[in-house]
């Protein structure tokens, strides 16, 4: 039984990783269809080690017949396009900001809330969350099922990937020109990224907070629990791929350092790599090109009566996006909410 697939957004750093995952995990598709915006109309993108596609224009297409519409086009796009998609018949799977805190729509990570999509039906479009809380709560869920979370706080260092390819140009053109005296206007950040650290990402809001600090803490609370509180401070960091975060957790009740990784190494998506020596832990360079969350640093935090410390790191292309998406869309058939869709 296959599927037929639309990757919107095919020729961005995401549409590109969506791609390739579906390729490299099998997914059951019996046919893949690029879409972009018409400029890029006509292109070629590629799709697993021997196949091609030709980009055809997301204006024009008709995705009548079409059973899973993977998007990643962004949010204004997404906007217009996955409702038109929805209304067609195929299950919207959208990796933009767009549609995550509409409370009839789905924001899913497979490993934490796989039940959320029993609600998917009522629009027919499931939401992606954002990478960085993606990475957060696969790591906090084990925790929270042994000793209740009541507090998180988290600096991420993110990398300059989350801001698509144009943010991945710009890190190496000023990295270059920095070695002879040229440093270029920064255009796709506020500051020149190049050896430097952008405490910014998103838009400032009301309260000083960034839109992406606002993210972590609202899709936390949908995703893993509404009672928990947060604070985020989301800081850009001269890295091409690979997001972390050092995470402080308190507790309601007790908890040993020992339990957290025991849970931890039980946990879907997780990896755990603490070995308190050179090295040993995982970094962005590491985790690049891999699936798992990993968990290093694990730590007492003394500062309250029940707190851990610990450091995260994951590929914000894939698990943060590109295979997010793609899961949900194995958790669909598993669930057999696209059984009378396939072709």
């Amino acid at each position: 039984m296959g599927y037929r697939v639309a990757v919107v957004g095919a020729t961005g750093a995401v549409g590109r990783e969506l791609l390739k995952t579906l390729a490299q995990r099998d997914f059951p598709a019996t046919d893949v269809v690029a879409l972009a915006s018409g400029r890029s109309a006509g292109s070629q993108v590629s799709f697993g080690d021997d196949k091609v596609l030709t980009v055809q224009n997301l204006e024009t297409f008709d995705f009548k017949g079409i059973d899973i519409g993977l998007f990643s086009p962004g949010a204004s796009v997404s906007a217009v396009h996955a409702p038109r998609a929805a209304a067609a018949g195929c299950v919207v799977i959208d990796n933009t900001s767009h549609f995550r805190m509409e409370p009839d729509i789905p924001l899913v990570v497979p490993e934490v809330n796989p039940g959320a999509l029993k609600g998917f039906a009522k629009r027919n479009i499931i939401a992606n969350p954002n990478c960085s809380t993606i990475q957060m709560v696969v790591a906090l869920k084990p925790l929270h099922a042994i000793a209740r979370i009541k507090r998180v706080v988290v600096s991420t260092y993110q990398s300059v990937s989350g801001a698509g390819k144009e943010g991945m140009d710009e890190l190496y053109t000023q990295s270059k020109g920095s070695f002879v005296n040229d440093l270029p206007t920064p255009e796709q950040f506020t500051k020149p990224i190049a050896f430097n650290c952008i405490p910014h990402i998103d838009k400032f809001m009301e309260d000083g907070s960034t839109k992406e600090e606002w993210k972590m803490v609202a899709e936390t609370k949908k995703i893993l629990d509404p009672d928990i509180a947060v604070i985020a401070t989301c800081v850009r960091v001269p890295v091409f791929v690979g997001h972390a975060e050092a995470v402080h957790v308190e507790f309601e009740g007790p908890i040993t350092v020992s339990e957290a990784l025991a849970a931890l190494r039980k946990a879907p998506g997780v990896a755990v790599v603490d070995r308190r020596e050179d090295g040993g832990y995982i970094t962005q360079v590491e985790a690049a090109g891999e699936d798992e969350v990993f968990v290093s640093r694990m730590r007492k935090d003394t500062t309250v009566p029940h707190g851990l410390a610990f450091w995260c790191v994951s590929d914000n292309l894939r698990k943060g996006a590109a295979l997010n998406a793609v899961q949900i869309a194995e958790t669909l058939i598993a669930q057999g909410h696209l059984a009378k869709q396939a072709a």
